[in-house]
C-alpha cells in the first residue's frame, strides 16, 4: 500500500452530490479541489469559485486533458457514469465514481476492464462504506456482540413528487429507487452477512422482490420506475435480509441487525452527521442500551482519503471491484424481479458502446486468424459463443470487448434461448454496422426437428432474428442417421447457391457421415461440408454433456481430420472447467464433470498442463486451449465467456506457442 499525500481532484458534473463532495473535501487529509468540468463553462466557474477550485473547464474532455489533475470525482447522471469513467481511465486519471457505478452489471464489467487495462484506481462512491461507524458495525457483528445473526433490515428511500424530466423519475435517465439509493441497502446486507460468516461480503443464495412502478404522472405503468419496492435475500448461515427502497416512499432509513442475543440499530447509517447523530445502539436482553458514538463526520472526505491511501492497490477495501460487481448483479436481479427495464436496455434499442466510440481491434491484440472454405473473411481462431447473453446490454458489452481483442467470429443457434440469443446478436450487429466485418455461424435442425424439411423454415427465421440475409457458416446441429446424407446436401446446396449461406457443415456429426455427404456432393456437382463442430479438448471425453452430442477426441478422428485437412470448430474446447481447478480425483461434487472427464489419463493430462502453465506463466486453461489451437488440422475453438474477465483469460492461450512434441506430450502420445 502506498499513501499518496496530496491528490489534486477534478470534478465532472457540478451538481448536488458534487457540491457535497466539494464541501467535505477540505476536511480530508489528502485532497484538494483543483478543477471543475461542466458543459456550461459559467456553471463550472461558479462552482470552482464557491469551493476553492483553481480551474474551470467548459467540457469534461478539457478537464481530463489537464495533466495536473490526479483523480476525478464523477457526479454526472447515472447513464453517463460508465462512459466518463472509461474516458477518465483512458486519460490516466484515478476515478471515484458516484453510485451506481453504472446502470447494469454489463456496463460495470466494461468500466472495471478499462481501469485494469489503464492501471488506474477505481472506486464506486458508497461513501458510508469508508466511515468509522460502518467499520465498527462490522466489528460488532464479527465479534458476536449480539450472538448469531439471524435477520438484517436495511432501508433507504425518499419521497419525491413525480416530475417529467427529473433524473429521479425518468426511465431514460435510469431513475427510480433501486439504482439511486437501493444499492446502499444491498451493500449493507452483503457486508453484514459477510461479517457474520467470516467473509468480506456475502452473496445471496436466493432473492425475491415486489414493487410498484409509476410514470412521471404518478400513474402505475410498466414503463415507469420503481416508486417503492422491497426485496428479501437469503444468505448462508440462515441469515435473511429485508430491504426497502423507493423514490415515492418516506421510510425510516436505518439498519437493524437482529441476533440470538440482541440487536444492533444504526439510526442514521447512510448520512451520519448530516441526517442525524453518528451512533450505533447495542441492545442486549436484560442489559442497558449501549450507545457507540462517533464525531459528526465530513463523510465525503473519508472516501477521498480511501483513494489516496490505496492508489497503488488500484482499489480500496471500503468498496472493492469484486464488491461492486456482486452488488450490481443483485441490483440487476432486483430490477428484473419487478419488471423494471430501462429504454436503453430493451432488445430493439440502439445501444451505443459503453465507451462512447465504435469498437475496433486494439493495437497489438493477440488474436490470430484462419480461413474456412467459402468464407471470404478473416476468421478469428477463437469464436465467441453466443448462448448465454440474455440481455442486449450484456451481449453488447461482451461482443464489443471481443471485437476490441481482435475477435471476428460469433457462434449461435436457432434454439438458444428460444431465439433470444440470435436476436441479441443480430441487434448488436445492426447497432454497430458490422455485418460485413464479422463471421456469423448459425445452427439449426436440432433434435427432434432434425430432418431436411426443418432446415429452410428454421434458417429463414434465424436470418430474420439476426436481421441479415445470409450466414457465413451454417451447421446442422444434429444428424439423423435415418435420413440419407444426400437429402441434407440437396437442401443446403440450394441455400448456398441462393446466397443465404456461404458454407456449411455438421455439428455433432460422425466423420464417416460427413465423408459420405461430401462424396455425394462431389459426384452431383454440389457444395459439400467444409467444417465439423464436435467436442474436442485436451481432456479426452468419456461421455458427452448432452444427449445426441459427439466428440472427436479419439485417434481415428484425429487421423481423418489430418488426412483431409478438415476444419474443426470444437465446443467445450476447455472440457467445461476440467482445467480451471474444479477437477480433483477426490472431489465428486460436479456430476457432469465426473461423468464426462474423470479418468486417470485425464488427470495426468491435467498435471502436465499445470506443469507447462507454470513454466509459461499462464493458467492451465490457457495451455489446454492452446493445445486445441495447435493441432495439425485447422481448428477454431468456441469459447463461452459470461464475463469480460473470462474472455481475457481465454485469450491467454494465444500467448502459448506449443511445439508438435509438446502437443503430443500433453496428450500422452509420447
Amino acid at each position: 500500500m502506498t499513501h499518496q499525500r496530496s491528490v489534486a481532484w477534478g470534478i465532472l458534473g457540478p451538481g448536488r452530490i458534487a457540491r457535497a463532495f466539494a464541501a467535505d473535501l477540505p476536511a480530508s487529509r489528502t485532497g484538494r479541489l483543483l478543477a471543475v468540468g461542466s458543459r456550461d463553462l459559467g456553471r463550472a466557474r461558479a462552482f470552482a469559485e464557491e469551493h476553492g477550485g483553481e480551474r474551470a473547464y467548459g467540457s469534461y474532455e478539457e478537464l481530463l486533458a489537464d495533466p495536473d489533475v490526479d483523480a476525478v470525482y464523477i457526479a454526472t447522471p447515472h447513464t453517463q457514469h460508465a462512459q466518463w469513467a472509461i474516458k477518465a481511465a483512458e486519460a490516466g486519471k484515478h476515478v471515484l465514481c458516484e453510485k451506481p457505478l453504472t446502470v447494469n452489471l454489463a456496463e460495470t464489467m466494461a468500466v472495471l476492464e478499462a481501469a485494469k487495462e489503464h492501471d488506474v484506481f477505481l472506486m464506486e462512491a458508497y461513501m458510508y462504506r469508508a466511515l468509522p461507524q460502518t467499520a465498527k458495525l462490522v466489528e460488532l457483528v464479527r465479534e458476536g456482540a449480539i450472538g448469531r445473526v439471524h435477520q438484517i433490515d436495511a432501508s433507504f428511500a425518499f419521497n419525491a413528487e413525480p416530475v417529467a424530466g427529473s433524473r429521479t423519475w425518468e426511465p431514460s435517465l435510469a431513475g427510480g429507487g433501486i439504482l439511486d439509493v437501493g444499492g446502499y441497502a444491498v451493500t449493507a446486507a452483503r457486508l453484514i452477512a459477510g461479517a457474520a460468516n467470516g467473509q468480506p461480503a456475502a452473496e445471496p443464495t436466493s432473492f425475491s422482490a415486489v414493487g410498484t412502478l409509476l410514470d412521471t404522472s404518478g400513474a402505475q405503468s410498466s414503463d415507469g420506475v420503481d416508486a417503492w419496492t422491497a426485496a428479501t435475500l437469503q444468505f448462508e448461515g440462515g441469515i435473511s435480509a429485508h430491504l426497502t427502497t423507493g423514490v415515492g416512499l418516506a421510510d425510516i432509513n436505518h439498519i437493524r441487525v437482529t441476533g440470538s442475543a440482541g440487536y444492533l440499530l444504526v439510526p442514521h447509517p447512510w448520512l451520519p452527521g448530516k441526517s442525524g447523530d453518528a451512533v450505533i445502539e447495542v441492545h442486549r436482553a436484560g442489559q442497558p442500551v449501549e450507545r457507540v458514538t462517533f464525531d459528526a463526520p465530513r463523510i465525503y472526505a473519508y472516501e477521498a482519503d480511501q483513494l489516496a491511501e490505496h492508489v497503488a492497490d488500484r482499489q480500496a477495501p471500503a468498496m472493492t471491484w469484486a464488491d461492486t460487481l456482486a452488488t450490481m448483479a443483485v441490483l440487476d436481479q432486483w430490477r428484473a424481479a419487478i419488471g423494471l427495464t430501462y429504454p436503453r436496455e430493451r432488445l430493439d434499442a440502439d445501444v451505443p458502446p459503453v465507451s462512447g466510440r465504435a469498437p475496433k481491434p486494439r493495437a497489438g491484440n493477440l488474436m490470430t486468424y484462419g480461413e474456412i472454405p467459402g468464407v471470404d473473411k478473416r476468421v478469428s481462431r477463437l469464436v465467441m459463443g453466443c448462448d448465454n447473453q440474455r440481455t442486449l446490454p450484456h451481449g453488447s458489452v461482451m461482443f464489443d470487448d471481443f471485437v476490441e481483442r481482435g475477435g471476428t467470429t460469433f457462434d449461435t443457434a436457432h434454439h438458444y434461448g428460444g431465439g433470444l440469443m440470435e436476436r441479441v446478436l443480430g441487434q448488436w450487429i445492426r447497432n454497430r454496422g458490422l455485418r460485413d466485418d464479422v463471421v456469423v455461424i448459425g445452427k439449426g435442425m436440432h433434435t427432434p426437428n432434425n430432418t431436411p424439411d426443418a432446415i429452410t423454415p428454421q434458417l429463414m427465421e434465424t436470418l430474420d432474428r439476426l436481421q441479415t440475409d445470409y450466414l457465413d457458416v451454417y451447421f446442422m446441429h444434429r444428424d439423423n442417421v435415418d435420413v440419407p446424407v444426400a437429402e441434407f446436401v440437396d437442401v443446403l446446396d440450394e441455400h448456398v447457391r441462393a446466397g443465404r449461406i456461404r458454407a456449411y457443415g455438421g455439428s455433432n456429426w460422425a466423420l464417416p457421415r460427413i465423408a459420405a455427404a461430401n462424396t455425394y456432393a462431389a459426384s452431383a456437382g454440389k457444395r459439400g461440408m467444409v467444417a465439423v463442430s464436435n467436442q474436442f479438448s485436451l481432456a479426452r471425453t468419456l461421455d458427452v454433456p448432452w444427449k445426441g452430442c459427439l466428440a472427436s477426441n479419439d485417434d481415428t478422428s484425429r487421423q481423418w481430420l489430418e488426412e483431409n485437412n478438415f476444419v474443426l470448430m470444437p465446443w467445450s474446447s476447455q472440457a467445461r472447467g476440467f482445467f480451471t481447478g474444479r477437477a480433483a480425483p477426490d472431489d465428486l461434487s460436479d456430476d457432469e464433470l465426473v461423468r464426462c472427464w474423470y479418468s486417470d489419463d485425464n488427470f495426468v493430462r491435467l498435471e502436465r498442463a499445470r506443469s507447462l502453465a507454470e513454466q509459461r506463466g499462464v493458467a492451465p486453461t490457457a495451455v489446454a486451449l492452446a493445445y486445441v489451437l495447435h493441432q495439425s488440422f485447422p481448428t477454431f475453438a468456441l469459447i463461452g465467456p459470461r464475463r469480460i474477465s473470462e474472455t481475457a483469460s481465454s485469450l491467454d492461450a494465444l500467448k502459448v506457442d506449443l511445439t508438435p512434441e509438446e502437443v503430443r506430450w500433453l496428450d500422452l502420445r509420447d
